[in-house]
């Protein structure tokens, strides 16, 4: 059954277990719990393992730090004795936050890195030659970390972490075999929907997070619209761990509909930042909460049943409580200023097989050509025209000068009648871009899918440079009255 959730996540180690110095007082323990409250969300996921561990003293796999004892890393000292010191008060880690969550009226799920059991098998890597999942005892003990979770805690739910591969754990099954073994996949998941159901007392809820696109999942025996078909899961969470750009423009309209008809919930990732060194930016830029409005608006423009986020600058202030609240409401969303950011391609995610509309290339050889970017807003610009204040276009263009014949288009429109700016497009090296500021009056956007092209009719003939489109934004802003030219003061 469909449920609306806002759902936050904490990882167990950045701005918990490697922070806090032992012993751990009780504010801190609860800390990752309490810094939500009061907020949108309704759901708190907790990460439980990494490869090297779990964060729980857990009877069926190895507790995070046993065996690397003495440790080479303040973090990793602090994490053990973080636990130790509240395993020695009689408190179970894990419970305390699960208890704390219950006490402020939150779900708890238990999120597990499906591919870390390389601790416990590590011949059977994936990511160094071995062939994971196919091997019984990898599923096995998958399974068994699952149950004691959710048998032996009092979890809402379980769910369980795809998509941390690469970068946060290993593959499930190899390339080579991926698509033969994709039903033992099912079969496992089908296990653990089975174990999680028939628990005593209330049934666990099972979750998942996915790769965005049905073509990645299935190219690592991840065959998602089996899972939805079956009813093996509750809800999907499609998404990157690679790349933790927010991308407002997220292919995830083939998930929503499979999901849909099956009754499961589709959670939207609001990933933190708008611009990261993955994707060449030279510093990491968290998304500002008009940033996160206008991702958020645009999920809920295509039907998912809520939101999941993550690693929002830490500790949570204002800025990010503010932005959390939020996101619990797409009415709350739908006519508030927003910050639309198309994302920029990371190798990282294109070696996953996940593209970008941006960096889009455009060379002097091809004039004439169209160079389209494509993106997604859910704004009504027709039915919501007299509450629009403003809507204003930020182009970043790598190399260019004012001597460009360069046209631009939205829609098959040409934006040359609008009003433009120009202005150093970096603080540091500002002869390296401009960015184009486009004041959009008589063309403006649609709701839905937009086209962005860029033409470049000519160049001066002595300049044989490439045109680079780095960065492309949407600023729309609502006023409290109806406006526009005929208006009545």
């Amino acid at each position: 059954m469909r449920r609306r959730r806002t759902i936050y996540f904490d990882d167990a180690r950045h701005y918990y277990l490697f922070v806090f110095e032992p012993p751990m007082a009780m504010e801190d323990a609860w800390s990752p719990v309490d810094q939500v409250v009061g907020t949108a969300v309704d759901t708190f996921a907790y990460g439980v393992a990494r490869g090297d561990g779990l964060f729980y003293p857990s009877r069926v796999g190895t507790r995070f730090g046993a065996d690397i004892q003495p440790f080479e890393q303040a973090a990793y000292w602090r994490v053990w004795h973080n636990m130790q010191s509240l395993i020695d008060r009689g408190l179970d880690p894990l419970r305390v936050l699960v208890d704390r969550a219950h006490d402020k009226g939150l779900d708890f799920i238990a999120s597990l890195r499906v591919g870390n059991y390389t601790h416990k098998y590590p011949e059977h890597d994936v990511m160094t030659g071995g062939r994971g999942f196919v091997h019984e005892e990898v599923r096995g003990h998958q399974l068994d970390v699952l149950r004691e979770l959710a048998v032996e805690y009092p979890v809402d739910g379980i769910e369980l972490d795809i998509a941390s591969a690469p970068g946060g754990g290993s593959f499930l099954l190899s390339d080579e075999d991926a698509r033969e073994h994709a039903p033992v996949i099912t079969s496992w998941v089908r296990d653990v929907a089975s174990m999680a159901r028939s628990r005593g007392g209330a049934p666990a809820v099972v979750g998942a997070r996915v790769y965005p696109t049905e073509e990645m999942c299935l190219r690592r025996g991840i065959d998602v619209r089996a899972w939805l078909a079956e009813g093996l899961v509750d809800y999907v969470v499609p998404m990157l761990y690679v790349d933790f750009t927010l991308d407002p423009d997220m292919p995830i309209d083939w998930i929503v509909e499979a999901a849909h008809e099956a009754d499961v919930s589709v959670y939207a990732m609001l990933q933190p930042y708008v611009a990261s060194e993955n994707s060449g930016a030279p510093e990491r830029v968290y998304a500002s909460t008009d940033n996160m409005r206008a991702a958020a608006s645009n999920f809920w423009g295509r039907g998912v049943d809520g939101m999941y986020t993550w690693f929002m600058r830490w500790p949570l202030g204002d800025s990010q409580r503010r932005t959390l609240s939020d996101l619990g409401d797409p009415e709350s969303v739908k006519q508030a200023r927003k910050h639309y950011v198309v994302r920029r391609r990371s190798e990282q995610a294109v070696d996953l097989g996940y593209d970008a509309a941006l960096p889009v290339y455009v060379p002097p050889g091809d004039a004439g050509q169209r160079r389209p970017v494509s993106f997604y807003v859910s704004d009504d610009f027709e039915g919501s025209a007299d509450r629009i204040v403003s809507a204003r276009l930020r182009i970043r263009i790598l190399d260019l000068v004012s001597a460009d014949d360069l046209k631009i288009e939205l829609n098959g429109l040409s934006l040359e009648g609008e009003r433009w700016r120009r202005s150093y497009g970096d603080v540091i090296a500002p002869y390296k871009s401009q960015w184009l500021e486009i004041d959009l009056h008589t063309v403006r956007p649609r709701k839905g899918w937009n086209t962005l092209d860029f033409v470049l009719v000519s160049r001066p003939p002595d300049l044989a440079g490439t045109l680079e489109v780095e960065d492309v934004e949407l600023l729309v802003e609502y006023g409290p009255y109806p406006s526009g030219p005929t208006s009545r003061a």
